[in-house]
């Protein structure tokens, strides 16, 4: 059975079935993670021809890569916006294909606003998709000729350059049939998948938050003049008793009158007279 021609672009390999397949879901899975990102400035990296943000309500739309078809042209490592000037920034496939991911990842983070989000999609190497070109003859068509990063090593990634990850799913396990009737025959792999083997989809979709620490800096209070005056603090002393003060601080006695004590005398008891015998 003859097999469809290969494309030169990722953008042309998403029309083929293979492509078409893949591309149905990440749609929708970036629909869902950019609908509730707000901000003003939302920024795609790579793939022009496809538009990720549709469902995003920032007030500017823009892409940047190395095509003509984007509204900027500049590499993605070097991009020529303020540093904290961006809300929402995605990497569609950016980073399996090329060369130096890791700084167009610190590119971004440099670009991205404090809490602004960041959306990446990849393939998965824990796969079918990646079991075919781990396998399968080595090609330069897209898009076995990338360098596909498991979610674990992408979100290392993103942990040291300060982002949290918030979201994201796998999808497409089908087998990477070239042809669209083979596909629609595993469709219910995609239920039995989610549920069975969830880390085992040909692609995903990680969204993940840009967190600052705040910093407060702590100056000796000298420098401000807010300093103060150290001293002693006072000791509590007790009063010397002072017998009018004492006198008057306790409750008047009162006096009650008695009879008046005599002392007791003793009395000579006289003896009676003893008889005697002449």
């Amino acid at each position: 059975m003859p097999q469809p021609p290969q494309k030169s672009t990722l953008a042309e390999w998403f029309e083929t079935p293979k492509g078409a397949y893949v591309l149905a879901w990440e749609q929708g899975q970036y629909d869902s993670a950019v609908e509730d990102v707000f901000g003003f400035n939302a920024l795609q990296v790579g793939l022009p021809e496809i538009d990720f943000l549709r469902a995003n309500r920032m007030l500017l739309h823009m892409s940047a890569g190395h095509t003509a078809a984007c509204d900027v042209r500049a590499d993605p490592r070097l991009l020529p916006f303020a540093t904290q000037s961006v809300d929402l920034v995605l990497l569609p496939h950016v980073l399996e294909f090329s060369e130096h991911p890791h700084e167009i990842l610190r590119e971004a983070e440099r670009v991205l606003m404090p809490e602004g989000h960041i959306v990446i999609s990849g393939f998965n190497p824990m796969s079918l998709w990646g079991l075919k070109r781990t396998v399968g003859r080595r090609r330069p068509q897209y898009p076995w000729c990338g360098d596909f990063i498991g979610l674990l090593r992408l979100r290392d990634w993103l942990k040291l350059l300060g982002f949290e990850l918030n979201g994201g799913k796998f999808g497409c396990y089908a087998p990477p049939f070239g042809h669209a009737k083979w596909l629609k025959r595993f469709a219910f792999m995609e239920k039995a998948g989610d549920r069975w083997w969830p880390i085992g989809g040909g692609v995903y979709v990680v969204r993940a938050k840009k967190r600052n620490l705040g910093m407060r800096l702590v100056t000796p209070a000298w420098r401000n003049g807010n300093a103060k005056v150290r001293a002693l603090a006072p000791m509590a002393r007790r009063q010397a008793v002072q017998g009018p003060a004492v006198r008057r601080n306790r409750p008047a006695l009162k006096l009650i009158e008695c009879g008046t004590l005599r002392p007791r005398v003793a009395r000579a008891v006289p003896r009676k007279p003893v008889a005697r015998d002449d």
